[in-house]
């Protein structure tokens, strides 16, 4: 009877598994845009307006507002780009986002202060338990097997649009 009931309780994982997982990307579908909703906390992969894959994410530490200085721990808003990928990422795997842009620069050189940089899309940090909730110094966080998927799907030059 236990033998049963384990291979009956195999079944079940696996399919509530299955179920659980977003379909898959066709090899040829090409991801031309990153959409984050910072209220939401969520991130989406576009095929123009097609909505290929959603992750749910953690922000920065103080994560309301557009980012403006260095450690003020806000994630930024507005229209960037994937500008590098970095395999050797201390959060397991990242894509780097082009903040900050010309007017970043400027607004908070006006103020005397720095812009802040080192924003990306990155895993967890490895030294640490698994991280939820918003806990970066400002960049936006997934889990190790989506930023996997995230990393292999998304090129270099990628607009990346971050909303309120």
């Amino acid at each position: 009877m236990s033998f049963i009931r384990t291979i009956a309780l195999f079944i079940l994982t696996a399919l509530g598994a299955a179920c659980s997982q977003q379909p898959a990307i066709p090899d040829n579908t090409k991801i031309t845009s990153v959409y984050v909703k910072k209220q939401d906390r969520k991130l989406y992969l576009l095929n123009g307006n097609d909505i290929m894959r959603s992750y749910d994410i953690g922000l920065g530490f103080a994560p309301a507002g557009h980012k403006q200085f260095e450690n003020d721990g806000k994630t930024p808003e507005g229209t960037y780009f994937i500008d590098r990928k970095n395999p050797n990422s201390k959060f397991h795997l990242s894509l780097g986002i082009s903040y900050p842009n010309t007017r970043d620069r400027a607004f908070a050189e006006a103020k005397g202060k720095s812009p802040g940089g080192d924003i990306f899309i990155h895993g967890q940090d490895p030294k640490k338990p698994a991280q939820s909730g918003d806990w970066t110094a400002g960049c936006i966080a997934v889990k190790d097997h989506q930023i996997r998927e995230i990393y292999q799907l998304v090129p270099v030059g990628t607009p990346v649009f971050i909303r309120p």
